[in-house]
């Protein structure tokens, strides 16, 4: 996420390394390459610069005090006027005094809008609301079981009329049944449509105005740039958004559309998509991604990501084990899916601050889970309880099983009990328990 823009605003910053103030003629060069970097990233131009006159006022006018130094005030500069561009705080969902809420989702074919309603639909969920889906797309074939599809993953119910090729009659029968069976948030997938045109807007305006929505959300490919962001404009002169939402944002190396949207439109974003599991759907964090584009990690949202697939009562049970020093490998096996489940290991990696730049070189490949899984998996019990019962023999059955190397199975041996070792000497409480869920053996098979 947001790589290449990373690398080269790294590169602009580095001219202040070494510098004893901030000057105009010190501060010029790195502005130079700083606007180069935001518009290779496909960042709006008027957008672009307001922000360099903004960073170049608020850098020369700050005093380098005591031990900072001046590539450290302008850092600081930078982020401040990221996440300023950004939103300055995170945009949250708007909720009716009188339920239903009712929630538009609109965008261009293929943008992931119809994921997004499923995604959504379990995030609120999970919060204790009672969302359901409407399929409101009536044109797109096989676009009413797709959302079924969809919905069915995440557990939440589908209100659809096949019969019926009235969007707008759909839209507010959906409502109705919603009120009747105290369904609290009800998620409109309206048509999308290869390209803008005016019989789909007019379709989804026509929709908004019967059944007056609490939140209007645009959904738009992040990897696109500005294209995504002048497809949003259009639908928000028509429409009058409430928010945006980004998907793909994992792919997305230049955050061009991230930088831009509020300026040019005027709406926040308010979710953003990074990868195609259900779960892979977070609030936009203006600060935390100002960070991520400075390369200074997330911990936060590391720590909720961890958080929310961690069981309390599991995470204690395993911490006495630790404790007692009777981590199995079935223990280690059950954390491994707890990170799987969380994201792709080059995603969470890149959360840590600092150690995307030490890995950058390291191919973070997912498979290796896969590799581990299966040695583990081709232990009997006794082995995975009881590491030292695995002698020569046993491991030449390990790695036929498993389709690895002997050398592999040594490998993953000496690394378990290493890692044991590490975890033993661990402080206990929240944070420990989080670390040792990503306490993966060094290499872990890469």
């Amino acid at each position: 996420m947001f790589e290449s823009l990373q690398e080269k605003l790294e590169l602009a910053l580095k001219k202040f390394k070494g510098q004893s103030k901030i000057t105009e003629e010190n501060i010029a060069e790195a502005l130079v390459e700083i606007r180069k970097a935001l518009i290779e990233a496909d960042v709006n131009l008027n957008v672009v610069k307001k922000f360099i006159e903004d960073v170049k006022t608020k850098a020369i006018g700050t005093d380098v005090k005591g031990k900072l130094q001046p590539h450290q005030v302008i850092v600081k500069v930078v982020n401040d006027e990221l996440v300023e561009l950004m939103g300055s705080k995170k945009a949250d969902l708007t909720f009716s005094p009188n339920p239903p809420t009712v929630i538009l989702v609109a965008g261009l074919q293929g943008s992931g809008k119809t994921t997004f309603c499923g995604k959504l639909a379990r995030n609120l969920r999970k919060k204790g609301r009672q969302p359901i889906v409407v399929a409101a797309d009536v044109y797109r074939p096989a676009a009413i079981e797709q959302l079924k599809q969809v919905a069915k993953v995440v557990g939440v119910p589908v209100f659809s009329e096949e019969d019926n090729k009235n969007p707008v009659e759909i839209a507010k029968n959906a409502i109705s049944y919603a009120k009747k069976f105290g369904r609290d948030i009800v998620i409109i997938d309206t048509a999308g449509r290869t390209t803008v045109d005016e019989m789909m807007m007019e379709e989804a305006k026509n929709i908004s105005d019967a059944v007056k929505p609490t939140e209007t959300l645009f959904v738009c490919d992040a990897m696109i740039g500005q294209d995504a962001v002048t497809t949003a404009k259009a639908f928000h002169e028509k429409l009058e958004l409430t928010g945006v939402v980004l998907t793909k944002l994992d792919g997305d190396t230049r955050g061009g559309a991230a930088l831009s949207v509020l300026s040019v439109i005027g709406k926040p974003i308010k979710f953003v998509g990074t990868g195609e599991k259900p779960e892979n759907l977070e609030p936009f964090h203006p600060e935390r991604i100002a960070s991520r584009i400075l390369g200074m990690g997330d911990i936060l949202t590391l720590v909720e990501k961890a958080e929310s697939q961690i069981d309390k009562e599991e995470a204690q049970k395993l911490e006495e084990k630790i404790k007692k020093n009777q981590f199995t490998f079935d223990d280690f096996l059950d954390q491994l899916n707890t990170i799987k489940k969380m994201g792709s290991l080059k995603e969470l990696i890149g959360m840590i601050p600092g150690m995307d730049k030490q890995l950058k070189n390291v191919n973070l490949d997912d498979k290796a889970f896969s590799k581990v899984e299966a040695i583990i998996t081709s232990m009997t019990k006794a082995e995975r309880e009881n590491p030292k019962l695995i002698n020569g023999s046993r491991r030449r059955r390990i790695a036929l099983g498993s389709g690895t190397q002997i050398q592999d199975v040594n490998r993953l041996l000496k690394q378990f009990e290493d890692m044991k070792k590490m975890m033993k000497g661990m402080n206990s409480g929240k944070k420990s328990r989080f670390m040792r869920g990503l306490g993966l053996p060094k290499g872990m098979g890469l």
